[in-house]
């Protein structure tokens, strides 16, 4: 899963989802664009604690159309434990959702496109 290929944090598909025309444009740069459980789990909290559920469920199933799914396993609750540890020790907590994302880019070797500050405290995480 290397080359020119992503992994979206939610943060990026929320700046599309608002018409951001830079970040829409970038995702067209990708040969392949990733997408873990947990960022469609983030995304669908959003779309039903909106006020319009049904519209914003459409949207995102519109958009994972175009996204493969990077899930989790044995391996990625390994790299999370890793990076959560990292962290404490650091004193650098960073929201629980956000370190399983970080941890299924590293597993996968997927470039994590944010925009997100904090996920420049993980170590070996290649961001864009």
């Amino acid at each position: 899963m290397t080359g020119n290929n992503c992994l979206l944090d939610t943060s990026v598909i929320l700046h599309v989802f608002k018409q951001d025309k830079i970040i829409a444009a970038r995702l067209d740069t990708f040969k392949e664009i990733y997408v873990t459980p947990v960022v469609v789990g983030e995304l669908s909290y959003g779309a039903y604690a909106s006020g319009d559920p049904a519209r914003h469920i459409k949207q995102i199933e519109d958009f994972l159309l175009h996204c493969k799914t990077a899930y989790i396993d044995n391996t990625t609750s390994d790299i999370y434990g890793k990076i959560k540890a990292a962290l404490k020790k650091k004193g650098k907590p960073i929201p629980e959702n956000d370190i399983w994302i970080a941890a299924v880019a590293i597993q996968h070797n997927l470039p994590l496109y944010t925009t997100d500050k904090h996920f420049s405290e993980i170590e070996s995480l290649h961001q864009l």
